[in-house]
């Protein structure tokens, strides 16, 4: 994700700045989503839960992530996922 663009976005729900997720925070959201422990509120999830995390970005609070898949983060309310 280039770098520039980090600046721009932000939670949707809190409008907090978002981040990239430390390697190792990423290494343990992986093994929750092998798990099958990695899940969004909505009904609907817009992700593929069977890919590999590719990146999470987290909100300043670092309680809420939203995945980024194919390069896109999928920031919409009820698809971030809780990490804290």
């Amino acid at each position: 994700m280039l770098p520039d663009l980090l600046e721009f976005l932000r939670c949707p729900v809190t409008g907090q700045r978002l981040a990239p997720a430390s390697p190792e925070r990423l290494a343990r959201l992986e093994a929750q989503r092998r798990a099958g422990k990695l899940t969004v509120p909505s009904e609907q999830p817009q992700w593929d839960s069977g890919s590999p995390l590719e990146a999470v970005l987290v909100r300043d609070d670092g309680r809420i992530g939203y995945i980024v898949q194919g390069g896109i983060p999928i920031l919409l309310p009820d698809h971030g996922v809780e990490i804290a």
